[in-house]
């Protein structure tokens, strides 16, 4: 008798999880981890907490509140801490060292939101060997920063969508960015900092999504999965380019001074060759000019002035009288 608390246990808690639990991330197992936790909205957060999900229920691993600082769980004290080095009520973001196969499974980051209540962000770690390496992209979009961007998928499946979901995929996680349950109107997501709208209505044979006001971060591959009443599956894959403006600016000008400095250097080197060789000639001119004025005089004449020192000249002149001559 005392195990059927502990079989209903378990049957609740797979039962939330199969039916009702959207998983906001999936992370790959690593040793070293990170689990994003951004609150978006304004309200005011009076405590924060990670929870990891067990057999039992929910295993406490770390605790903040603006009032009182924060605490790490005794079995977690020497294995996580948060990222940010001062801590913020909507930024709770867990840094998770030497992980191991253990450590599989999902975790909860909770918050305590005035009016709202309860705010919820699912995470579950998986074994694999990275995320991107089974992506083939089948388009391309490029956006310049602060641009909306809409992506639409156009399914070829004739029978009517049972379920969409919308994804970013990066090498380490994928973040499940919004999802519709199209047989009883349910839909998920949107648990990040900026907004995205999705298509969901009944008998629907597209989907899209608008991400605004896009940054140079949001570049990478997004994926639309489908999945019919029959149980067929459709995937599209989304590759986005977001230009950052500043960069191009800077490159260009890096560019542009690195070849007004390349020409400076040219011009540069030329100026020098050029006058080093006008010296070069004008020294062989004079040597030239002035080489035979060593050795002789004007017409041949030996100049005598390098064997002797320069002698006074004395000339005889008649004294003459200034007096008159008799006449």
């Amino acid at each position: 008798m005392h195990r059927l608390p502990f079989l209903f246990v378990i049957l609740q808690a797979y039962k939330a999880l199969s039916e009702e639990e959207f998983v906001d991330t999936t992370v790959r197992l690593a040793k070293n981890m990170i689990f994003d936790c951004v609150y978006p909205g304004l309200d005011l957060i009076s405590q924060a907490e990670w929870f990891k999900i067990t057999i039992t229920g929910k295993d406490s691993m770390a605790i903040f509140s603006p009032e009182f600082g924060e605490d790490i769980r005794t079995d977690y004290i020497s294995r996580v801490h948060f990222l940010n080095s001062s801590v913020t009520a909507n930024d709770v973001s867990l840094f998770f060292h030497n992980a191991s196969t253990a450590d599989l499974g999902l975790y909860y980051c909770s918050l305590q939101l005035f009016p709202l209540g309860l705010w919820e962000k699912v995470i579950n770690v998986v074994q694999t060997d990275g995320f991107e390496i089974r992506v083939p992209s089948n388009s391309h979009m490029v956006s310049e920063p602060g641009k909306n961007v809409t992506f639409v998928f156009q399914t070829h499946m004739a029978s009517p969508l049972k379920h969409v979901t919308w994804e970013r995929i990066r090498s380490h996680q994928i973040d499940h960015l919004a999802s519709c349950n199209l047989n009883n109107g349910k839909s998920y997501g949107l648990k990040y900092q900026r907004k995205i709208s999705i298509s969901c209505s009944q008998g629907m044979k597209s989907s899209s999504i608008v991400i605004q006001n896009v940054t140079a971060s949001d570049s990478g591959f997004y994926q639309c999965c489908l999945t019919t009443n029959t149980g067929e599956n459709e995937t599209f894959v989304m590759t986005l380019t977001v230009t950052d403006a500043k960069t191009d600016h800077q490159i260009f000008f890096l560019m542009a001074g690195g070849a007004a400095s390349f020409l400076i250097l040219v011009t540069s080197i030329i100026i020098i060759s050029y006058c080093c060789r006008r010296k070069k000639v004008s020294k062989a001119l004079w040597d030239t000019q002035t080489q035979p004025s060593k050795n002789y005089a004007r017409n041949g004449v030996p100049d005598q002035t390098q064997d002797y020192k320069e002698e006074d000249i004395y000339v005889n002149c008649p004294v003459f009288s200034q007096r008159p001559n008799p006449r």
